[in-house]
């Protein structure tokens, strides 16, 4: 594996430390007065979410865990389990539906995503960065709306709600934000 220098390393990185794969999800570069800089980190253990941290010198060495990085195609629930392909090979997978969390709700058929793997294991999936959704339910439309006024909840035909301009109504399609689920524009 390789290694690289604290200084290198960046939100989203899986790292080997202390013999266990960590996601970064924190990094603050510190210069402490007249001490030497060292970098602070925040890391989630992928094995079992446990939250660590650490600080590490400015020229210490981390092992960077390399990864494998494959387009997938999500096909279909089955009970508890995901089932996904690999659009080069045709080989299928099943994961298990807690791999995906809360983002699961955004899974639609056919959509592309892509996996990472480590040693032959997944352990992470990136969705699209938006997605098309009909809204189910919201308050009607407000006379004289506009696009400056302040979001109105809408509840999604994938059961997430999302604050949305008051001149959006039901029925209607809008693109949402997957990563932070929020309303991007309405999709004619």
């Amino acid at each position: 594996m390789p290694f690289i220098n604290a200084v290198q390393l960046r939100v989203g990185m899986i790292v080997n430390f202390e013999n266990e794969l960590c996601r970064v999800t924190s990094v603050e570069h510190q210069t402490p007065g007249n001490l030497p800089a060292r970098i602070a980190t925040k890391m989630k253990r992928l094995k079992d979410g446990l939250n660590r941290e650490n600080r590490f010198g400015s020229a210490e060495k981390v092992d960077k865990v390399s990864l494998e990085q494959h387009m997938m195609e999500f096909l279909y629930a089955d009970g508890d389990h995901f089932v996904l392909m690999n659009n080069e090979t045709y080989e299928q997978i099943e994961l298990p539906k807690e791999f995906l969390g809360d983002d699961a709700a955004f899974l639609q058929p056919n959509m592309a995503v892509e996996v990472e793997f480590h040693d032959g294991n997944p352990l992470n999936i990136t969705l699209p960065p938006s997605v098309v959704l009909e809204i189910l339910e919201t308050e009607p439309v407000m006379k004289n709306a506009n696009a400056t006024g302040s979001y109105k909840p809408a509840k999604l035909e994938n059961g997430v709600t999302v604050g949305v301009p008051p001149y959006i109504e039901a029925g209607e399609k809008i693109r949402v934000n997957t990563v932070d689920r929020t309303f991007m524009e309405r999709v004619k």
